[in-house]
């Protein structure tokens, strides 16, 4: 047996990604890529991770972690390739704002780190790069209910809110009767985007996730379907009428 020292696994992990990237020798695959094409699987990825957490899969969320983590080598790799920058250099910039973002732990400031605060060092680090808005940096990629949180509380820190929730109560309702008077689809389409941004108002105005509330939605709505398709058999199930639906639904929520 070799008493060589082993390699770091991270650094095993960015000569893997080079050998993948090698222009002689690397995968076809791999060398077909670019920022566009691995941008969705960096998602997905992410999306992964989120699900092994809500399933408290921990062995599966060391293997997402370890799949995400090999999308930032992934982007990293193409970007020194390009001559942008490196992984050690993505490393260097986190480090160095997360330390910013905390100078009661890394500085001399004193005081606990609360929201208003974090979000106040945010905005000073968007003005440093010279942006326009205060809805700029909200990532186009998120998901739109994530989007559409993140933009209202953006234009909120400006003022622009209604004071409390009765405001986005009645908007819903407005929006509610213009979706219902809608008489093309284009109509139809943007009015119904106008209810799901005045919903997710409403639902920010009583301090709650409105990605949070949805996603806890599914998981229940999931868990009573299947359980009706159980108790009726899920061949059965489609045969029956919508009362007879209906009435397994209710004997579901019931138990």
């Amino acid at each position: 047996m070799s008493d060589a020292p082993q390699q770091p696994p991270i650094d095993r992990l960015l000569a893997i990604m080079a050998a993948l990237r090698d222009p002689d020798a690397g995968c076809e695959w791999d060398l077909a890529q670019d920022f566009s094409t691995i941008a969705p699987y960096t998602i997905e990825e992410a999306y992964e991770v989120a699900d092994a957490i809500a399933r408290n899969d921990m062995a599966e969320l060391r293997e997402e972690l370890g799949d995400l983590l090999f999308q930032v080598v992934f982007h990293a790799r193409m970007a020194e390739e390009a001559g942008h920058f490196a992984f050690e250099d993505v490393a260097a910039a986190i480090a160095d704002k997360m330390e910013a973002r905390h100078p009661h732990i890394f500085g001399d400031a004193g005081g606990m780190m609360t929201e208003a605060r974090w979000e106040d060092m945010k905005a000073r680090e968007r003005a440093d790069k010279g942006v326009a808005s205060a809805l700029d940096g909200v990532a186009l990629a998120l998901p739109a209910l994530m989007r559409a949180e993140k933009l209202q509380k953006r234009a909120a820190r400006t003022g622009f809110d209604w004071p409390d929730p009765s405001g986005s109560e009645a908007k819903i309702a407005e929006e509610i009767a213009e979706l219902n008077a809608a008489t093309s689809d284009a109509h139809k389409l943007e009015e119904a985007g106008d209810l799901l941004f005045a919903a997710v108002n409403f639902v920010r105005a009583h301090g709650i996730s409105a990605e949070d509330a949805l996603r806890a939605a599914n998981a229940k709505f999931e868990a009573r379907f299947r359980a009706m398709e159980a108790l009726a058999g899920v061949e059965a199930f489609t045969r029956l009428s919508l009362d007879q639906q209906e009435e397994l639904w209710q004997q579901v929520k019931k138990a």
